[in-house]
């Protein structure tokens, strides 16, 4: 059985929920690829979501985990690519319904908008939760340009 590979990435607004959550991946079995940012400094969100698009084209990581300030932002950058599904969540609920019916394979979350406990549960239900398939297929493969 191959490694399961998941792809990190944030700004400046995701870095101290990053932190966290790396944790939490590598406690549950989780090889992280970390593509930063790693500090306070100001940066570009679309240049992460940019670097973690990559990251799953090229198949050096399965899903990918992005945070920025909002989660609007990276979400919407990250969602220009054909190959993801980028799915912004709050709660719980989001985080199952976007890996049951969505097949997302890019959970977004917001650094300043999500408390740490509330971002790890989403996280553990995304990494645990496997895509219901069936009628949500259908709907899936109409979300790419090709589809």
């Amino acid at each position: 059985m191959s490694a399961k590979i998941m792809a990190i990435a944030c700004d400046h607004g995701g870095v101290d929920l990053k932190d966290v959550l790396i944790k939490d991946l590598a406690a549950s079995g989780w090889t992280v690829l970390d593509l930063g940012t790693d500090g306070p400094e100001s940066v570009d969100y679309p240049d992460f979501a940019v670097k973690l698009a990559q990251a799953l084209k090229d198949g050096k990581a399965e899903r990918g985990v992005l945070l920025c300030g909002t989660g609007i932002g990276i979400s919407i950058a990250a969602n220009r690519f054909d190959h993801i599904r980028a799915a912004l969540v709050h709660d719980a609920f989001g985080a199952r319904m976007c890996r049951q019916h969505n097949d997302a394979n890019v959970l977004v979350m917001g650094g300043r908008t999500i408390g740490p406990e509330v971002a790890r549960d989403c996280l553990k239900i995304f990494t645990e939760t496997e895509f219901e398939g069936g009628r949500h297929a259908r709907r899936v493969s109409k979300l790419s340009a090709n589809g």
